[in-house]
């Protein structure tokens, strides 16, 4: 798949199973972070990868989550399930850098790039996944657990895997609904 071919198309797949990706093509995808736009090369990202028992390590702190947030039954029995939809997921964190030059807010657009790159190397390597955020990623106690210092920001859970089933096509959009030209 050329890399025009993977932009225009590209599609998250909720629907994940083993094998991960391992070897050289989780290797693509940690290099493809790395490459994401960066000013100032700070290098403003940081990167959990949970397989195996490090998904239930991860769906143990999403469970005392939900307990200490008072959250129901039915959430708090789901909590430690999450991580497991998929064969893993990689905590995507901006590590914030104070800079005259970079603001925070640029920091953490780069950390997102990083994420996007990832799962575009995980697809165009034949895996795919999906980009979560929720009330996990802003929880206190979860940003405590994983290391998060107080101006750092959880930008998601990027869920990999094998496609389960066939990622249907994207919809195409009209780019004249989102785009104005100046001339």
């Amino acid at each position: 798949m050329d890399a025009l071919e993977l932009l225009l198309n590209r599609r998250s797949q909720p629907r994940l199973t083993a094998p991960a990706p391992a070897g050289e093509a989780l290797e693509n995808i940690k290099q493809a972070a790395l490459r994401a736009p960066d000013h100032g090369a700070l290098m403003p990202w940081r990167f959990i990868v949970c397989e195996g028992e490090g998904r239930e390590k991860l769906g143990s702190l999403f469970e005392q989550s939900a307990i200490d947030n008072g959250k129901s039954e039915k959430e708090i029995d789901r909590a430690p399930q999450l991580p497991l939809r998929a064969p893993m997921v990689i905590v995507a964190v901006a590590k914030y850098s104070d800079s005259p030059k970079v603001p925070r807010v640029e920091q953490i657009a780069s950390a997102s790039c990083a994420v996007m790159a990832m799962q575009m190397a995980a697809q165009a390597q034949g895996f795919n996944g999906i980009w979560r955020t929720g009330a996990y990623a802003q929880c206190d106690y979860v940003r405590s657990e994983l290391g998060l210092a107080e101006d750092d920001e959880l930008v998601g859970f990027l869920y990999l895997g094998t496609p389960a089933i066939e990622t249907p096509s994207a919809p195409k959009r009209v780019s004249d609904d989102f785009f104005e030209h100046w001339s």
